[in-house]
């Protein structure tokens, strides 16, 4: 092992490449995290990556650090000799912002300088508008940058134990792996790219311990309540950078916290709201409470609401992938609903909404009929950068933005293309999304709600026709089974994915096929829903004689294979268009009422009503 290996074991990845190959690379462009702070040793401290590569580089004989960036131009960010930077560039540069033609003079100053030093471009991704489409001046500048790499020669110098000839580097610092011209990333082996990596969990595990003294404990013994506290908390935090470790534990000390509530700070943190809906008093009650009511929105599903009930005590008490290394990332609550149509999957992911957060503007829905194509995702995520609907954002991504506490329901999701389906197996195991735009979304305060009509029909080989799998004949298990071989073999066989299959665990729920009982419980239920609505909105009170109700009945026969909403549909034609042409042609005045005697058959449906 060498002398600069040695130094640097425990120092991170890219500074370790970095400095190691100073005698054959004269450019780095360094992407990623590059925002960040990072631990250096020996004494654990955090530094902004600048910093560090001064660090890292001071020992090997460099002098100064020079610092370039769009908005302030060049800076002295550190000087082993006073002025060595000013003396090498000249007078009046540093503290300036050149043009670009005098940027190259600049940049060939510390290049072949006879000094050792080291340049950082900063910001680099901000130099050109669209590395894709660059104009003649950014062209000729990135040329002029490549042709300088292959003319620079490393140079002798350093310590005398350390000898070495190497370069004096340009550093770039840009935010993407694409942000600068493909040609220069890829130009040969004078131009080195090193990607940034996040904090692994190592990592936020010695920050957090390192944090710990902020939060008063500094001697928490191992075992204790705080420690334990600092290494849940340092799993909490997968996917987020080291500084934001630093303002979470700021957050809590100024809020007063201690360790123990750090995971409300790093929901504050991540979501910007404060009042976390899953604690409050009364969603424990309404949970407890909401059996029958959901029984009662939901008839003749019994296995499905009690499951789904089960998944929101869960959810409440923050138990939702508790055995998971970080539970706290994922979203709160997943269920697959499947079964025949118009059985109450989408009714019962409303009723959910609902019942948890007492409102239905909480509930999000997508028809991913609408998401079959390859490029359906950027609807989800947003677009990239350059194209079509880039500003706009996603349209999921920026609805959890705006309200993480959301009921969100993908109906259909076996009509989703493959690359849409990846981006669930994202939030279902990291609990998070970036979009377009770069922006991080959470969806752990999210119940995920997915529903599939797989397994009710399949296509017949010879005929090519849809013909039913299962039917209301069959036994409730008979058809639980097929229909979730289907779905096994759906998203293993077809798809190709049964990780996303794994990741719904045993939340698949099979909704059984309704009953005649249970059809005409719904259809009272919609009759009265006609009713209830007719008098809020136009206090008019509709009386039907039984005759009448015996009438319509007759009129919406039920049919298994259209479940409920074929109920729903037939009502609509059968009572609300001729009840509505009743209403509007009589000009019904408030306080009135409308006395229906019967119900007669053809084209239109009409109704008998009492004279006045």
């Amino acid at each position: 092992m060498n002398g600069w290996s040695k130094r640097l074991t425990d120092w991170p990845p890219f500074v370790r490449e970095l400095a190691g190959t100073l005698s054959v690379h004269a450019q780095y462009i360094l992407h990623g995290n590059v925002r960040d702070r990072f631990l250096v040793p020996p004494k654990p401290s955090s530094l902004p990556l600048v910093d560090v590569l001064w660090e890292a580089l001071r020992p090997d004989g460099y002098l100064a650090l020079i610092r370039y960036d769009p908005v302030h131009g060049f800076t002295a960010h550190a000087e082993a000799e006073q002025g060595v930077a000013a003396r090498l560039l000249g007078t009046g540069v540093i503290g300036s912002a050149p043009s670009m033609d005098a940027l190259r003079k600049h940049l060939t100053a510390v290049a072949q300088g006879p000094a050792r030093m080291a340049l950082v471009i900063d910001y680099a991704s901000r130099l050109l508008v669209s590395p894709a489409h660059i104009n003649q001046d950014e062209h000729d500048f990135f040329r002029f940058a490549l042709k300088l790499a292959e003319q620079a020669t490393p140079q002798l110098g350093g310590p005398a134990e350390r000898q070495a000839a190497l370069f004096n580097p340009l550093i770039w610092l840009v935010d993407g792996e694409r942000d600068l011209p493909a040609w220069l990333m890829a130009s040969g082996p004078r131009v080195r790219t090193i990607g940034v990596a996040l904090p692994g969990l190592d990592e936020r595990a010695r920050t957090s311990r390192m944090l710990a003294v902020d939060l008063g404990l500094l001697d928490a013994p191992a075992g204790s309540d705080g420690a334990r506290a600092m290494e849940q908390f340092a799993r909490q935090t997968d996917g987020m950078r080291t500084r934001d470790l630093h303002e979470i534990v700021r957050l809590a000390r100024d809020r007063g916290m201690g360790a123990t509530e750090l995971p409300d700070a790093v929901r504050i943190y991540k979501l910007g709201f404060e009042d976390n809906l899953w604690h409050r008093g009364e969603l424990r009650r309404r949970i407890q409470e909401g059996e029958s009511w959901l029984h009662e929105r939901v008839r003749g599903q019994r296995r499905a609401v009690l499951k789904t009930l089960d998944i929101l005590k869960r959810a409440a008490l923050g138990l939702s992938g508790a055995q998971a290394t970080a539970p706290g990332t994922r979203p709160r609550g997943v269920l697959f609903f499947a079964g025949p149509t118009g059985v109450g999957k989408t009714e019962l992911a409303k009723a959910v909404a609902e019942l948890v957060f007492g409102e239905a503007d909480s509930f999000l829905r997508f028809d991913m009929s609408e998401f079959s194509a390859e490029h359906a995702a950027d609807r989800l995520i947003g677009a990239p950068p350059g194209y079509v609907g880039f500003e706009a954002g996603g349209e999921l991504t920026s609805a959890v933005r705006r309200m993480p506490f959301r009921v969100i329901l993908f109906d259909e999701i076996e009509k989703a293309h493959p690359q849409v389906l990846d981006k669930f197996l994202q939030i279902l195991e990291d609990g998070r999304l970036t979009d377009g735009q770069g922006m991080t979304t959470h969806f752990s305060e999210c119940v995920l709600v997915f529903t599939s009509n797989l397994g009710i029909r399949r296509e017949d080989p010879r005929t090519g026709e849809r013909v039913r799998t299962v039917d209301e004949s069959m036994e409730p298990e008979e058809v639980r089974e097929t229909v979730l071989d289907t779905i096994n073999q759906h998203f293993t066989d077809k798809l190709n994915r049964p990780e996303l299959l794994n990741r719904f665990g045993d939340n698949i729920v099979v909704f059984d096929f309704i009953s005649a009982t249970v059809a005409a419980q719904i259809f009272d239920g919609q009759l009265d829903n006609i009713i209830r609505r007719v008098s809020e909105q136009h206090r008019v009170t509709v009386d039907l004689t039984s005759r009448a109700r015996d009438d319509l009945r007759e009129l919406c026969p039920f049919s298994p294979q259209n479940g409920g909403r074929g109920i729903g549909n037939a009502l609509e034609s059968a009572f609300i268009n001729p009840l509505a042409r009743e209403l509007f042609d009589r000009d019904a005045a408030p306080g009135g009422t409308l006395r229906i005697l019967g119900v007669d058959g053809g084209d239109p449906v009409t109704l008998r009503v009492e004279s006045p």
